[in-house]
């Protein structure tokens, strides 16, 4: 099972003026250490099941270029962002960009957003949840005919375009993920259009794997084509023995990535230690 490095928690020792140099050494680290996928929050503010909203946090998708800058293999993208944040063609512009200036290694991932106070404090537009979904299916379409290279227009019931241009346009097709386990609209809206589904470990997980399949029978995509992926937690007391025994659990449900954040851990080195270790014993 692949273990990937989710970066969330941005209170570090040292500061925000040291955020710079360690954000930097942490990547850095990680990339050395084997792993092979970074990605990031796309919220502006901390969530509170990490820490206070005051707490540091750092724009996505610049810091995405950042990293970019710092590394030279692992796959870079939002886990996951909100689909209310960016105007579609805005959002594909900046996957395609991140994708040429990194070499061919961004991706998309992206959901319904949920973050009711972040858009309100901040003034994002918050529609109702039947809204927010059509809005990520037509983001969805958006993204995916930006980057097929057309430049027909789109005529949505929430976005028109007039010309779908995208110059230059990425170096590959960007890995599409859609994080959220929501049965109806969420893991239909993966079976049609996604590389990968993001769940969180709840005692449904084998149902909603169930349930993706049939949505995947209905509109007549081959299951296996998906990949299933999972957030996991590495908290301040936790040790290697307990990120692996939550990595062998769902990697025994069919999960083949789990994307780990650690929360309360202020020395960005450890965390790269202990997923080292982790890959070790899962490998």
């Amino acid at each position: 099972m692949e273990l990937a490095l989710h970066i969330t928690d941005f209170t570090w020792t040292g500061g925000s003026r040291e955020l710079r140099r360690s954000l930097a050494q942490h990547v850095r680290d990680a990339e050395q250490a084997g792993i092979s996928r970074i990605t990031v929050m796309d919220h502006f503010w901390q969530i509170p099941p990490i820490g206070p909203v005051e707490n540091e946090m750092l724009e996505a998708y610049t810091t995405l270029g950042f990293i970019a800058a710092h590394t030279e293999k692992v796959l870079l993208h939002t886990l996951v962002t909100g689909v209310t944040y960016r105007e579609p063609a805005l959002l594909a512009k900046t996957i395609t960009t991140l994708d040429v200036l990194s070499g061919g290694r961004a991706g998309l991932g992206i959901g319904a957003a949920w973050f009711v106070q972040e858009a309100e404090g901040l003034g994002f537009p918050f529609p109702p949840t039947r809204e927010r979904f059509d809005r990520l299916e037509e983001t969805l379409q958006i993204c995916r005919q930006m980057w097929s290279g057309s430049q027909d227009s789109f005529e949505g019931t929430h976005y028109q375009l007039g010309r779908s241009l995208d110059s230059p346009g990425p170096l590959h097709n960007p890995y599409l993920m859609i994080g959220g386990g929501g049965e109806k609209r969420t893991l239909r809206l993966v079976a049609q259009y996604a590389d990968a589904c993001n769940l969180f470990p709840s005692h449904d997980l084998r149902h909603k794997l169930d349930v993706l399949r049939g949505h995947c029978d209905a509109v007549g995509r081959d299951e296996s084509e998906i990949e299933k992926t999972i957030s996991l937690v590495l908290g301040a007391n936790d040790t290697v023995d307990d990120l692996v025994h939550q990595a062998e659990q769902v990697r025994n449900l069919g999960f083949t990535v789990a994307y780990v954040n650690a929360v309360g851990i202020a020395e960005p080195q450890r965390v790269v230690d202990t997923l080292a270790q982790a890959v070790a014993r899962l490998a």
